[in-house]
């Protein structure tokens, strides 16, 4: 079915989309079609690309109810999303990654495993007991998978990265400076929540921080005014930019859901007015889908467009996917806003689906 998007708001002006076959076929005025779907001049952005997920809404990863995740991503924003494992033995996470992915909802582009071969200093809200060194013919057991979060101090661990067919991102690590370098020259790309589960940035000993900025990787940031402070976020947009810097949500089971005591990755963890912590107080997920999270760049100074940037073109850039660009060819996945950041309309592979606008 061709279907055309008029009247679309987009960073060049108003135009129309034309979608065929699940792809953007045209971006350009005076676009018809059978199937016509006015935008009334409202923002018109690209799904978002969320690369670190454990849950939403309820529903857990390591419950193997992907379906369900997806289905309620799509609803408020998120049209491709990593599935994240938490640190966890060998048996459930192959229990977990190689499982017949849903074709329903947000798309999964495939899977983040969060540890565990990290640090057991950097752990947060991870399970100590299943953090070990890391292991390749392990790490082969597990299919779908995209990216893996380790930590480069592990030994063996930069064999390990020259090894694996996945995008490496470095996280939940006590590294220094040089230990990143090394890891970086081996293949690592990212860092995972930067800021969050690793050495800060110092004069004297910038850890991973300083070698992600010098070596132009790129780097994941929880942008909900909690994980990481306005001044700590804005310097990381100044030292990264949109073209290298990631928002993620890192929602957890409970996000979505009300105030309460529930578990995720075998923890118990408290919702309260909005944050989700463990019982000594350590963060332990993200609570708002990633569209809050670009909102909250907004609201820190961020200019309209470079948010979006870094929840959809950058991640989807940084894993080689068809998406996060409104132009031809690209993946027809895209999100209508009302002017309060709430979501009016979602495509995803150039179907409307059902919304449940969060503003």
């Amino acid at each position: 079915m061709t279907t055309v998007i008029k009247n679309a708001r987009l960073e060049g002006g108003i135009s129309d989309i034309l979608i065929e076959n699940g792809k953007f076929l045209a971006v350009e005025q005076g676009l018809y079609a059978d199937n016509v779907i006015d935008a009334y001049g409202k923002a018109v952005i690209p799904g978002l690309v969320d690369t670190h997920i454990h849950g939403f809404g309820g529903y857990d990863v390591s419950d193997g109810r992907l379906c369900d995740i997806s289905l309620s991503l799509a609803k408020v924003g998120t049209t491709c999303w990593l599935p994240t494992t938490m640190t966890d033995c060998i048996e459930n996470l192959v229990a977990i990654t190689n499982q017949k992915l849903p074709t329903e909802g947000a798309e999964i582009a495939g899977f983040h495993l969060e540890g565990p071969y990290i640090s057991p200093k950097r752990k947060g809200a991870q399970n100590e007991a299943y953090i070990k060194a890391p292991d390749i013919s392990e790490y082969k057991q597990l299919k779908n998978v995209i990216k893996i979060t380790v930590a480069p101090e592990i030994y063996g661990m930069c064999d390990f990265i020259s090894k694996v067919d996945c995008q490496v991102s470095i996280g939940h690590t006590d590294c220094s400076y040089e230990e990143a370098v090394v890891a970086i020259e081996a293949g690592a790309n990212c860092l995972t929540h930067t800021f969050n589960a690793m050495p800060p940035l110092l004069h004297r000993a910038p850890g991973p921080i300083g070698a992600a900025v010098l070596k132009g990787i790129y780097a994941e940031v929880i942008c909900d005014g909690r994980h990481v402070s306005e001044a700590a976020f804005l310097s990381l947009y100044k030292m990264f930019g949109p073209e290298r810097l990631m928002l993620v949500s890192d929602t957890i089971r409970p996000a979505g859901l009300p105030n309460g005591k529930y578990v995720s990755g075998g923890l118990t963890v408290f919702m309260k007015d909005g944050a989700l912590t463990l019982e000594d107080g350590i963060l332990a997920g993200g609570s708002q889908p990633l569209l809050q999270c670009v909102k909250k760049a907004v609201e820190f100074g961020v200019p309209f467009y470079d948010a979006v940037k870094m929840a959809t073109e950058t991640p989807a850039k940084s894993l080689g996917l068809n998406k996060g660009q409104i132009r031809q060819g690209f993946d027809a996945d895209l999100i209508i806003l009302n002017d309060d950041f709430s979501v009016d309309k979602v495509i995803i592979a150039g179907k409307e689906i059902e919304v449940l606008g969060i503003s």
